[in-house]
């Protein structure tokens, strides 16, 4: 198994812009008491690609994105990379170690571009819930809409069409990162190709050939690997309702 490599520590508390102050689940924290679990948190930076956990190692740490962006990811049993989720600045996981350390990580996680994470270990998680309840109702949020989130992942692979894969994820990279325009949303994309064909469990040159049907559909535009234009979100929806 590999090893994790990390490359600095410090304490979060020294951030010019604590993690805490951008998670919700801290949100209801008055600012003495964000204080305090900031003196908690360990901050870590980890370059494009690097692993911060593996699959099947022991864990007993929440781990907040401060700044960037990471993939959570399983083999499946043919040895491919099947990608769960894409958290961003603000998003946390590592959560059901938490409440369960025995268990072994379910998922490995990479970081898809230069991040940097605030981390909390169990005993500091348990302290916190203990004076703060409502912390704990919020991480049951979180989890349940993840939850959700892989049942409707898991139906949208089920499907044997790649169309309708690839409008889900469309959709949802158009949810998460785009950005509204008057009748347009402009999607800077977090997966590299490859990455979106792990995702939706195609080829790359599926990927790319669908891609290119959407754009003659004028349903998107493609600018570069990176962005895309979603012009009809009506179309989408069509494809997979």
């Amino acid at each position: 198994m590999k090893e994790v490599r990390r490359l600095t520590e410090s304490s979060c508390q020294y951030s010019k812009d604590p993690c805490t102050r951008k998670v919700p689940i801290f949100a209801s924290l008055s600012d003495e008491d964000l204080a305090k679990v900031s003196a908690m948190i360990k901050h870590r930076k980890y370059s494009k690609g690097q692993a911060l956990i593996l699959e099947e190692q022991p864990s007993d740490t929440l781990y907040i994105i401060q700044q960037g962006q990471v993939k959570l990811l399983k083999i499946t049993p043919q040895g491919k990379d099947q990608i769960l989720h894409i958290l961003s600045t603000g998003e946390f996981f590592g959560e059901l170690n938490i409440f369960n350390s025995d268990e072994l990580s379910n998922f490995s996680a990479y970081a898809l571009k230069s991040t940097e994470i605030c981390m909390l270990t169990k005993d500091d998680m348990e302290q916190l819930i203990e004076q703060n309840p409502d912390i704990a109702l919020k991480l049951l949020k979180t989890i349940t809409k993840r939850l959700a989130h892989t049942e409707n992942l898991a139906q949208s692979l089920a499907t044997k069409d790649p169309e309708i894969r690839i409008a889900y994820m469309i959709l949802e990279l158009g949810h998460k990162y785009g950005k509204p325009g008057k009748e347009q949303i402009k999607v800077k994309l977090p997966l590299s190709r490859e990455e979106m064909a792990n995702y939706v469990g195609v080829t790359r040159e599926t990927i790319s050939r669908k891609f290119s049907k959407f754009e003659q559909m004028g349903v998107i535009e493609i600018n570069g690997q990176r962005e895309i234009t979603i012009r009809d979100m009506q179309k989408l929806h069509e494809y997979i309702d």
